[in-house]
């Protein structure tokens, strides 16, 4: 995903050694859903919050896998490479009392099903939502995106603005940083070859995954995240062949060209909009913030969270969900004044 990852990933002589060292919706829509009910163990100490459930809906892009909880104006949050609707755990079993709160699994990613020739770029990703929206009957969200799930946010945002109740951007790809120079290594392991034999050996041994050369630096305290969360990650990339090259396929198809193209739109975007950004992130500098502040007109507040990096929804998920609670409401008042 960066720097740190591509320096040890990039080339077939690094690959081998890499691998072989130690260091390696609601039911009542029209459309078909099935569901599954996963309970957290919060949701066990707070009996009085729903508890998530895992749900899935057949849309023109597939069968895209979703966890929902809570009832209330619809919250969706989406998330980035590599990583599935289990980084918003913490936002889910929070803000479930004022929010439905949607987690979707992205195309080639997590338990979502997809054709295996399909488009799977990050704007066909955009329209999937849409498609997943309209599939569950949801006419307006407030958005939350993260990684290349903020970046999608983006898209989504400038092509359906009809559909953004508010959007909410968190450390992610933006304007021509897409894919970003640290990033472009772990894209040259993977059209190498070595993909699927990282994501094996990182799964065979937790703390690679934890470690400073592999996906450590995105986390404040990579010591602190689970092996049950690595698992949910990665083990669904390589439950078949045909999912790791959907990966492989999703990771080749990044280009800056999508964002460009929607960034006309982007600056004419009036959703009330929060951005919040770890000063401490090694992936997306916190000048990306300032110019997300820059060029949407409906930016309301930009935060720095001191220290955070990449994933701190997971990390400092008190008080992120306490700043999304704020924007909300935030964005429910000036709707009320902009309605008079």
């Amino acid at each position: 995903m960066k720097r740190q990852v591509g320096a040890v990933l990039l080339g077939a002589v690094v690959i081998r050694s890499f691998l072989s060292g130690s260091v390696l919706a609601r039911a009542n829509s029209g459309a078909p859903v099935t569901a599954s009910t996963k309970i957290s163990e919060a949701s066990i100490m707070s009996e009085r919050k729903p508890s998530p459930v895992h749900r899935s809906v057949q849309t023109a892009s597939g069968r895209i896998s979703y966890t929902e909880q809570g009832t209330g104006p619809v919250a969706l949050f989406v998330h980035g490479v590599l990583l599935n609707g289990h980084l918003w755990r913490h936002q889910l079993e929070d803000l479930s009392d004022i929010r439905r709160c949607i987690a979707v699994d992205l195309l080639a990613h997590g338990d979502t099903e997809i054709a295996p020739d399909q488009d799977v770029s990050v704007t066909a990703n955009a329209k999937m939502l849409k498609e997943f929206l309209n599939a569950l009957h949801i006419d307006q969200v407030d958005l939350v995106g993260n990684d290349s799930g903020g970046g999608i946010a983006q898209i989504f945002a400038a092509l359906y603005p009809e559909s953004v109740r508010s959007l909410t951007l968190t450390d992610c790809d933006t304007h021509d940083n897409w894919p970003p120079e640290a990033f472009k290594p772990f894209l040259a392991m993977a059209a190498a070859g070595g993909l699927r034999g990282t994501m094996e050996t990182m799964l065979s041994d937790k703390n690679v995954y934890r470690s400073p050369q592999a996906l450590g630096p995105a986390y404040e305290h990579p010591d602190q995240l689970s092996d049950d969360s690595i698992e949910k990650y990665l083990r669904p990339l390589v439950s078949t062949e045909q999912r790791t090259l959907d990966l492989q396929r999703f990771l080749a198809a990044f280009d800056n060209k999508h964002t460009l193209a929607i960034e006309a739109k982007l600056k004419t975007l009036q959703a009330p909009t929060l951005i919040v950004w770890g000063t401490n992130d090694v992936y997306f500098d916190v000048k990306w913030s300032r110019w997300l502040a820059e060029n949407i007109p409906g930016t309301l507040r930009r935060v720095e969270l001191q220290g955070a990096r990449i994933f701190f929804p997971e990390e400092r998920s008190q008080d992120f969900n306490k700043e999304l609670r704020t924007h909300w409401q935030a964005a429910q008042k000036a709707a009320g004044q902009a309605a008079r």
